[in-house]
C-alpha cells in the first residue's frame, strides 16, 4: 500500500465517527467561519454528506449557523474539558518536563511537600548523578532541597514556624543548611527571586535549580527543578543557562494547571 494512503482500520472503527470529528477540525482560528462547500472541500465529503453532519451538529449545540456560514459554539469546549477534567498534576507536568530536559539534557522533576519531606511526583531523567535512584514516590527532606526551598519560601510564617518544629535538621553535606536562622535568610532571598538553587547540600556533586508551581491563588502547589552535576555545570551557569528555561516552564504548567482546575469546577 502507498505510504501516503490512511492506515487500514480495524472492524471496530465507526467512519461515521471520524467524519463528524473532521468536520469539527475544519474550523481554525484562521477559519472560524465556513460555508457548506468550505467543510466539504476541507473533509474532503459530498455535499451532503457534510450537510448531515454539520446540521447534526447543530442540533447538538456544539455548531451554529446563519443560513450561510457555520461556526463552532462554546460547547465544544466540553469535548477538551473531558480530558483535562481528568487530568492529575504529573499528567499536567509531564509533557512539560520531557519537553524541558530535551531542551538543556539535564533531568527534570515535579515534586509536591509533605511535611518535612518533598514527594517527587513527576520526572524525566536525562542521566543518573545520584548514588540513590529518584523515581516517582521518591522523599528527599525539603530543607535540603531546590524544590523544598521554593516550597518553604511561600508559607507563612504559621506555616514556617510548624514546619521548623517538626523538622529533625540532619547535616548531609558539608553544604546543608542546618541553622534555622540560615534557612530562613535564604528562604527570604528564595521568595524575592522567584526561584531557588541548591548546591550540594542534599548529596556531594548535586546542583539544582527549582521554581514554583502555582494555582490560580497563587499558591505553590508544586515545584519543578531541574539538577546536574556540579562538575559540568558551575552556578553562574545553572543561573545564566537553566533558570530561564526552568522558569518558563513553570509558568506553563502553572497555566495549564489553573485550566485544569477551572474545568473541573465548571463540571464537578
Amino acid at each position: 500500500m502507498d505510504s501516503e494512503e490512511p492506515a487500514e482500520r480495524g472492524a471496530h472503527h465507526v467512519q461515521s465517527l471520524e467524519r463528524g470529528l473532521s468536520v469539527i477540525k475544519a474550523f481554525s482560528a484562521e477559519a472560524p467561519h465556513r460555508t457548506l462547500s468550505d467543510v466539504a472541500r476541507v473533509t474532503g465529503l459530498t455535499r451532503a454528506a457534510a450537510r448531515r453532519f454539520l446540521l447534526t451538529l447543530v442540533d447538538l449545540g456544539y455548531v451554529r449557523t446563519d443560513g450561510k456560514y457555520f461556526s463552532l459554539t462554546a460547547r465544544v469546549l466540553e469535548l477538551g474539558y473531558a480530558f483535562l477534567s481528568s487530568m492529575s498534576l504529573a499528567d499536567v507536568a509531564q509533557p512539560h518536563l520531557e519537553r524541558l530536559s530535551a531542551q538543556v539534557h539535564e533531568s527534570s522533576s515535579v515534586s509536591v511537600l509533605e511535611v518535612p519531606d518533598i514527594v517527587y511526583v513527576a520526572r524525566v531523567a536525562v542521566s543518573r548523578i545520584m548514588t540513590v535512584s529518584i523515581n516517582v514516590g521518591t522523599r528527599f527532606p525539603a530543607y535540603a532541597t531546590s524544590m523544598g526551598h521554593v516550597l518553604l519560601a511561600d508559607m507563612t510564617p504559621v506555616e514556617l514556624e510548624a514546619f521548623l518544629i517538626v523538622t529533625d535538621f540532619e547535616r548531609l553535606t558539608e553544604n546543608t543548611l542546618t541553622d534555622r536562622e540560615s534557612l530562613n535568610a535564604e528562604l527570604a532571598v528564595v521568595g524575592r527571586q522567584g526561584w531557588a538553587m541548591v548546591d550540594q547540600e542534599l548529596e556531594e556533586g548535586l546542583r539544582s535549580v527549582a521554581a514554583p508551581i502555582r494555582d490560580s491563588r497563587g499558591r505553590a502547589v508544586a515545584a519543578i527543578n531541574i539538577s546536574t552535576h556540579a562538575s559540568r555545570t558551575s552556578a553562574e551557569t545553572a543561573r545564566n543557562d537553566l533558570v530561564p528555561p526552568l522558569l518558563a516552564t513553570a509558568a506553563a504548567i502553572s497555566a495549564d494547571l489553573r485550566l485544569t482546575a477551572s474545568s473541573q469546577a465548571a463540571h464537578g
